[in-house]
């Protein structure tokens, strides 16, 4: 049976093993999670793809959709100060562990966002200023 959202448990998202296993959490939360961590692996998609085309000097309509998703992203970062914004949300759906905190400890999922930035500008760059070899593909 699930619960309600007012019913879990208070829990400390820092400590592993007192995070509420997945078919504890609520429908909601259950559908928002697996939504975040699909949001998570098209950024981390983008990511690869932009750097791909830095490195091998291609530019086109991929690129820059991956590079818009990116700053998107960003923004989204910044809005939360460097926290997703949505953890808020989250957490009222009854889920309490932010989506960096389900693969990583605490300390590292805090460092992961400005790494994870700083690599994305790195990329972002490195596919502006390096010419592209060649005509220019769609994809």
């Amino acid at each position: 049976m699930m619960q309600l959202v007012t019913d879990l448990p208070s829990v400390d998202a820092r400590r592993p093993e007192s995070r509420p296993p997945w078919t504890s959490l609520p429908r909601r939360a259950m559908g928002f999670r697996f939504a975040h961590i699909v949001w998570g692996v098209a950024q981390l998609g983008a990511l690869t793809y932009v750097w791909a085309c830095a490195l091998l000097r291609r530019r086109g309509n991929y690129l820059w959709a991956s590079v818009a998703l990116l700053m998107v992203q960003g923004a989204a970062l910044a809005l939360g100060r460097g926290d997703c914004p949505l953890d808020p949300f989250q957490r009222r759906l009854g889920d309490p562990v932010p989506m960096f905190e389900l693969f990583l400890r605490p300390r590292a999922a805090k460092v992961a966002i400005p790494v994870l930035f700083a690599v994305a500008v790195a990329a972002i760059v490195a596919a502006l200023i390096r010419p592209p070899s060649g005509p220019s593909s769609p994809s």
